[in-house]
């Protein structure tokens, strides 16, 4: 039986040593195919390997040859339409309001009594002190003729007059809380939506309405900052409004006279040429075109030519043709063009195409030139 078991496993274990020795060899043949095919393919020609070429290598671009140019220097800017004259109407004392005249939407006197607060109590007040004034005039009159014949001394005809015209102070002070009752249009305009009812208890800090005069209205709007030498008042400026197909004009009034340090605009007022009415309604958006002049030796280039810097703005001008990156300053800006107030000179050939892939001193071979 032990020989047996002994002839069986170990023929098994030497036929399944033969195999895997076959199966090596195999594996070693292949091994040796691929690496040759590597070595002879990687080889070829002189023996060694050729370098990757380089993408900026004569890289072909567009370029760009810098003339004068006639431009006509537009500013747009987003404006705001306002009243000549808004107020926020309010109370000046605190009561019940026994009488309103606020007539939405239509026009006001200058003047005209609007609200009427109840003042019963001053007036009777007004009344007593005008009883008291009667018989203090009396008193001075009476004491006057006594002092021509020496009746009284100066000191009590002194304390009659004095009587006489401290009442009539107190009489101005109360008419003056009588004229706070009342509320009257400080100019002629147009009533806006009121906000009380009659019989409402009102108070100082409290709106009842507001007024707008109806006349000119005005457009502010903002320029950037290196347009704001450009601005002078009297300018013309053109704009339209939404859902108006016509175009109006303003004439430049003023200006803040300080850059907004947040923005780094300039504010600008115009008067609108036009009565109010219509589509012009105050607080109505519009868009400004304000046109900065003409000027005939202007120096324009395509604006993809330029590359922004952190803290300038370089193109790329070919000397010698090589690249030669030069920081620019801009000025106003066209559909695809951008002037260039300094930084280029006329007949300087700059790239507009494959600047992203330009390096200093790196060599440029035109395929076009405008």
């Amino acid at each position: 039986m032990n020989r047996l078991f002994s002839t069986l496993f170990g023929s098994r274990y030497h036929f399944g040593h033969i195999a895997m020795k076959k199966t090596l060899s195999l594996f070693l043949a292949v091994a040796a195919i691929l690496f040759t095919s590597c070595s002879s393919s990687g080889d070829k020609g002189n023996g060694t390997a050729k370098p990757a070429r380089s993408s900026y290598d004569n890289l072909s671009i567009e370029g760009f040859i810098v003339k004068p140019t006639t431009l006509t220097a537009t500013v747009t800017a987003a404006g705001t339409l306002l009243p000549m004259e808004e107020t926020e109407l309010h109370t000046e004392a605190s009561g019940r309001v026994v009488s309103i005249n606020l007539p939405e939407g239509k026009t006001v006197s200058k003047g005209d009594l609007l609200i009427k607060i109840f003042d019963q109590d001053l007036q009777t007040q007004l009344r007593t002190l005008d009883t008291r004034l009667k018989q203090a005039e009396i008193t001075e009159q009476r004491l006057g003729d006594l002092l021509k014949v020496k009746g009284v001394s100066q000191q009590e005809y002194d304390l009659a007059a004095l009587e006489v015209q401290t009442l009539k102070n107190e009489m101005e002070l109360v008419r003056i809380n009588i004229g706070k009752t009342e509320l009257r249009a400080p100019y002629t305009g147009v009533i806006g939506l009121r906000r009380i009812s009659p019989g409402a208890y009102v108070t100082p800090a409290a709106p009842v309405a507001t007024i707008r005069s109806s006349g000119t209205l005005k457009l502010d709007f903002s320029v950037p900052e290196k347009y704001s030498h450009l601005v002078r008042p009297g300018q013309t400026v053109s704009f339209t409004v939404e859902g108006d197909a016509r175009t109006y004009s303003a004439t430049l009034q003023a200006t803040e006279q300080r850059i907004a340090a947040d923005t780094r605009n300039l504010l600008v007022r115009a008067l609108v040429q036009h009565k109010a009415g219509g589509n012009l309604l105050p607080g109505g958006f519009a868009e400004v075109s304000l046109d900065l002049g003409r000027q005939t030796k202007a120096l324009l280039i395509p604006t993809q030519s330029i590359v922004p810097q952190a803290r300038d703005k370089k193109v790329f001008v070919s000397r010698n043709g090589l690249a030669v990156p030069t920081a620019v300053k801009t000025g106003v800006r066209q559909a695809g063009m951008v002037e260039i107030t300094e930084g280029l000179v006329e007949g300087d050939t700059i790239a507009t195409t494959g600047i992203l892939f330009l390096r200093p001193q790196s060599p440029m071979q035109f395929s076009k030139v405008e």
